[in-house]
């Protein structure tokens, strides 16, 4: 069985509740949720671990308060943070994140430390190897990530990238993901840009996902069972990248994401027991 590195970000997520999400220009009264463990990639290698995998982060945090707690719980879920840096200028990355009572989120992110460039982390992705899945997202410096990629896959590691929050990486970067994983929105801009991948995994939230010929029906949640909506992409990914270091097939790695997705809108915040 391979590892699972995950390439993302490391954020502090504050929560607030609301009755509905404002319109612009508009002002509406909260109720406090929580400071939680949070950020895609933190997230993503939470749900592996969840799935069973040996996983490795590879992220950057502030050398304040909060980066010290992110250490403490990723330590405590077994997750290997020696490739972990500390910045020395920015501080752990936050997000801002807005959940109404149907339990839709809206999302502010404040990258930090996540946004510097690191070539450490390109090196720590270079030491993976056949078998070895990376996992990566894009609340990070891109150019770090886009080499990162590369220095797995030519290592002869499995490279996953979630293109989310979308951006436009190098086609080679595209080209060598398998696969790129995309929600409706994100395909919608991919669509309209000029990069084309080789292998692209489609997630459609309750309707489930297609990978190619594969494909899995959403798993139904019911209403009374939901928490939010926050994190069951990072979810899905997080579980997939397990399935796949384990030598899962494409639909046995769908099924695996699917079912974690939908287990993790029936608690509230990204990560479960997460508070920070």
């Amino acid at each position: 069985m391979g590892r699972v590195a995950v390439l993302g970000s490391l954020n502090v997520d504050v929560v607030t509740l609301v009755e509905r999400h404002p319109r612009p220009g508009e002002t509406v009264l909260g109720r406090p949720g929580g400071r939680f463990a949070g950020g895609k990639g933190g997230n993503q290698a939470a749900a592996a671990a969840r799935a069973g995998a040996a996983v490795q982060m590879l992220a950057r945090l502030g050398a304040d308060e909060a980066g010290a707690a992110y250490r403490s719980r990723l330590a405590g879920l077994g997750i290997d943070g020696a490739a972990v840096a500390t910045s020395s200028a920015a501080p752990t990355g936050t997000a801002l994140i807005t959940v109404d009572d149907h339990g839709e989120n809206s999302i502010i992110v404040i990258a930090g430390a996540n946004g510097e460039r690191d070539p450490a982390l390109v090196a720590a992705a270079g030491r993976l190897g056949p078998g070895d899945v990376l996992l990566c997202s894009l609340e990070v410096h891109l150019e770090t990530l886009a080499w990162a990629a590369r220095a797995a896959s030519d290592a002869g590691a499995r490279v996953v990238i979630n293109l989310a929050p979308y951006a436009a990486l190098p086609p080679d970067v595209i080209a060598l993901a398998d696969p790129v994983v995309v929600n409706e929105s994100e395909m919608a801009l991919l669509a309209d840009s000029d990069l084309v991948p080789e292998s692209l995994l489609v997630t459609f939230g309750a309707a489930g996902a297609r990978w190619g010929l594969a494909g899995v029906d959403g798993a139904p949640v019911p209403p009374e069972e939901i928490g939010d909506t926050v994190g069951a992409g990072d979810a899905f990914c997080g579980a997939l990248a397990a399935a796949l270091a384990s030598g899962a097939d494409q639909q046995t790695a769908l099924e695996a994401g699917n079912a974690a997705g939908a287990q993790a809108v029936r608690w509230s915040g990204a990560q479960p027991d997460a508070s920070l």
